[in-house]
């Protein structure tokens, strides 16, 4: 096969959604955050992705921001958190996240390999510009991709239609690279060959697809993407 762009999700891929509450969690005068911190951080993003998939779903789309604040009011709420004075600094610090140790290697190493690299994301334009900045690896980045530029949010098809109209490839000259089991599942089924970063070591999905390889974190995402070039 021929990869000419490999996209990358961001949330949870390339940026640690839970860096901002473990950062949080370590500042002076929070301690009822520094125990409770992985839950919160846990249910905070399994409802922002339950909330986008709704909103997907009915048509009622709202920006990221929008829904990202909702699902940390919700995660307040159910661990006994609300009313700390954690809700804004958590906010404030989802703006800065860090990227995952082995991101900008990665995304250093296609782009010297001649791969044109972009993301892919829920995230709005703002909230994935600043995160990149954070995170210092913009400069690595072809593209930002946002589903800001149709209005609905993943797995709908519109939203990996933004790569093809972006770079001017097929589905089958791109490679996918995403850590939620269900963006690589609906990505495989778009036509992109896929690879799911199952840093967690999380069974399959149960869906119609599956993800065409499986590596444990980036830097095997990139071995699997070189090895597809040098078989090509």
């Amino acid at each position: 096969m021929s990869i000419s762009v490999c996209v990358f999700d961001a949330y949870g891929t390339l940026l640690d959604v839970a860096a901002a509450a473990r950062k949080a969690a370590a500042e002076p005068g929070r301690e009822t955050l520094a125990s409770a911190w992985p839950l919160l951080a846990d249910t905070w993003r399994a409802k922002q992705l339950q909330y986008t998939w709704i909103r997907a779903i009915t048509g009622e789309h709202a920006d990221f921001w929008q829904v990202t604040q909702e699902a940390l009011d919700y995660g307040l709420e159910a661990h006994g958190l609300a009313g700390d004075g954690h809700r804004e600094r958590l906010l404030q610090l989802y703006w800065e996240l860090e990227a995952f140790p082995d991101a900008e290697e990665t995304l250093t190493a296609l782009k010297k390999g001649g791969m044109k690299t972009a993301i892919l994301s829920n995230g709005s334009r703002d909230m994935l510009q600043a995160a990149v900045d954070s995170a210092g690896i913009g400069d690595r980045l072809d593209a930002i991709l946002s589903v800001d530029e149709v209005g609905v949010f993943k797995p709908n098809r519109k939203v990996y239609d933004l790569v093809g109209q972006h770079f001017d490839v097929r589905p089958d000259e791109v490679a996918f690279v995403s850590s939620n089991g269900w963006d690589v599942a609906a990505a495989t089924g778009y036509g992109f060959h896929t690879i799911w970063a199952n840093r967690a070591g999380d069974p399959v999905d149960r869906l119609p697809w599956r993800p065409t390889e499986i590596a444990t974190n980036l830097r095997g995402a990139q071995a699997v993407i070189e090895d597809w070039e040098i078989a090509a």
